[in-house]
This record gives structure tokens, sequence and C-alpha cells, in this order.
């Protein structure tokens, strides 16, 4: 007998805002925070105000990320522009920071790491995007994560 299995897939909406100090130029990742302040050293952060952090994301997006094979698409929506970003799950998320949503290049894992293995980061998001946040306009982040079955 052969078993089949349907894929796991969980969405999430995240609205956030630029801040007049988003700079939008760190090398190896990219932030969205529930902080309203930002200082000129955060270069990672691309956005404040943000409705959740990552431990109030929904259980389900939560479930299909918590594995090695987990896939997340993330699109920023800014003032339109519009990026998706491709980045991988992992067995090791805890999900469990209460402000902030960090997305890396490499494969490191905290309790604010959602994506790893990300090929895209701040200092590569479309600069239009980047100066739209600068302007402190709105931007919705969607989160799509899928695992196959």
């Amino acid at each position: 007998m052969i078993k089949h299995e349907i894929g796991m897939e969980a969405t999430a909406i995240i609205r956030c805002r630029g801040h007049p100090l988003v700079l939008g130029t760190h090398p190896t990742t990219f932030e969205v925070t529930a902080e309203e302040h930002l200082t000129a050293g955060g270069n990672c952060i691309v956005a404040v105000g943000a409705d959740t952090g990552c431990a109030g994301l929904p259980a389900s997006l939560k479930e299909v990320l918590a594995h090695d094979d987990a896939v997340l698409l993330t699109t920023l929506s800014c003032g339109g522009v519009e990026v998706t970003i491709r980045s991988r799950g992992s067995s090791a998320f805890t999900l469990d920071h209460p402000t902030d949503i960090v997305w890396r290049r490499s494969p490191f894992v905290c309790g604010r790491t959602i994506g790893i293995l990300s090929d895209r980061v701040a200092a590569t998001l479309p600069r239009g995007l980047i100066a739209g946040l600068a302007a402190g306009k709105e931007m919705q982040v969607t989160l799509c994560a899928s695992r196959p079955g």
C-alpha cells in the first residue's frame, strides 16, 4: 500500500511601516520589528511598528516552518514596489521572540529567525522599496510557508 500525504501550507500577513532611519544596508539579514524606534545602527531593520513579532505568528505557520524541508516565500509590498524573498525553514526554529522577525542569509537560528538561507537581505532589497520605507510608508509582509507531504 502506498501512502500519499498532502503537503502543508500556511500564510500570514503582517502590517508595519517605515521610519526615517531605515537604511537597508545590512549584508546578511533583514528585520521587521514591532518596536517603534530605530537607530542609525539598525541597518538591518527595514520596518517598525509591526503588528506582531515571531511569538505572535499563527501556530499553523510556525508548525510548517519548523521543518528542514519547509520553504518560506515572503513578499514585501510598499509604495507600489514589491519583492519576494525565498527562504528555508528549520527544525531548530523556536519563533518565540515577542517583537522581532529576522530573515538570514546564513543558517543561524535564534528566537527571532523566521527564514534561513534567504536569497535576499537588506542590502539587496530594491532601493525603491527602501526609499518608500525611509519615507515612512506602510508595508505589507505576506508570509507563505509550505513543505512537501
